[in-house]
């Protein structure tokens, strides 16, 4: 395999994007074809990218080639964080997309039903997932769970990120929403802040450093377009106030885009508030974010306890004994019923698809049958 062209385009701002050795090694195994480049994926639109290239000032306005799109399905065609081969063209201002190299780590929902995929890809190759949280009437600590549970399932490192805590109408208000947030967030760093006043700000730059990507997710309204523009030092993210009286308002961010944060301190990615976050998790995302759950279930009588009437349930006696919030195994048991009823779904998903692949072989073989016999039935 070829090493990209340096001839073609630079490749000294490659490592400012988050380009590494280990992205070079991946580059030599899956890219294709002398011409290409590595670029990755700053932006995304209907049907279009951004792409930001080493050697190149302004991002190119990509298209992915008729291969890729037949190939690649849904959940597999770049999104925001990707590192893809294209073919650069910086003359035009554009370029084209062979390849998606393969992703480190992925921010992944359910994704509709529609979507011809059983999941949507929000964001790939992120280091650190900041989940933001509101002190105001969006400070739910089930929602925080549910972030938190993407975010150990993505393979990214989470951290809480309490805003607007200028709000606070006295110091305990913070101690509280505070201590509410670390309870659920089992092990989390979990840093209060303020765009206002700068509070904490600088606790969140700790978990910045060059070629890291973070990104900041949660609900709408609960200041992550503020908080980016705290950390990028400028306003470069569109704003709206919300409604102080209920805490709602529209949401600012309108795509996902990726931008480098001052002083070579990495990347940041900002989202579209989420209002409904489905999960999908392989189990170990739900284990991580609920880890006192799951260290009290090794205790257990049986491996497979699922934790209501079994004897010998150590996590039903810890709720009992107080040593567990009764609200905290609330939450897990959601999650989890909310799991096992999406593996049931694929299950039924990929029987259907069996059956059909099975109709298909039958009609096959009964037409084979037929042509043989010189199109006569008995």
């Amino acid at each position: 395999m070829t090493e990209p062209s340096a001839d073609v385009v630079g490749l000294a701002g490659l490592p400012g994007l988050g380009w590494d050795e280990a992205w070079a090694a991946a580059w030599s195994t899956t890219a294709p074809g002398s011409g290409l480049v590595p670029a990755r994926i700053v932006g995304a639109h209907r049907g279009t990218w951004e792409v930001a290239l080493g050697g190149v000032d302004a991002p190119l306005e990509a298209r992915a080639t008729g291969r890729l799109r037949h190939e690649a399905g849904p959940a597999e065609l770049p999104v925001v964080g990707d590192w893809v081969a294209v073919d650069a063209r910086p003359d035009e201002g554009a370029a084209s997309v062979h390849v998606v190299l393969p992703r480190r780590t992925q921010l992944r929902r359910r994704a509709p039903a529609d979507y011809g995929a059983p999941f949507q890809v929000l964001a790939a190759n992120v280091d650190v997932v900041l989940v933001a949280t509101s002190l105001n009437r969006d400070l739910n600590v089930r929602r925080v769970e549910r972030f938190l549970t993407a975010a150990w399932e993505s393979g990214a490192r989470p951290v809480v990120v309490l805003t607007k805590v200028d709000l606070a109408r006295d110091p305990v208000e913070v101690a509280i929403a505070e201590a509410q947030l670390e309870e659920v967030a089992a092990g989390v760093p979990v840093v209060a802040t303020s765009a206002v006043s700068g509070a904490g700000l600088d606790a969140v730059r700790a978990f910045l450093a060059a070629g890291r990507t973070v990104v900041i997710i949660g609900s709408s309204g609960v200041g992550k377009s503020t908080l980016a523009n705290a950390l990028l030092g400028e306003e470069r993210l569109l704003v709206r106030e919300i409604r102080e009286d209920d805490a709602r308002g529209r949401h600012t961010t309108v795509g996902r885009q990726l931008v480098s944060l001052p002083g070579g301190e990495g990347l940041l990615l900002d989202t579209p508030g989420l209002r409904e976050l489905a999960l999908w998790d392989d189990g170990a995302g739900l284990d991580l974010a609920f880890s006192d759950v799951a260290v009290t279930a090794e205790s257990c009588r049986f491996s497979d306890c699922r934790h209501a009437s079994e004897p010998g349930c150590a996590v039903r006696a810890a709720v009992a004994d107080g040593t567990l919030h009764a609200d905290r195994f609330d939450g897990w048991q959601k999650l989890e019923r909310e799991e096992r009823h999406r593996a049931l779904e694929m299950d039924a998903v990929a029987r259907r698809a069996e059956q059909r692949r099975w109709a298909v072989i039958g009609k096959a073989g009964a037409a084979r049958s037929k042509a043989k016999r010189g199109g006569f039935g008995h």
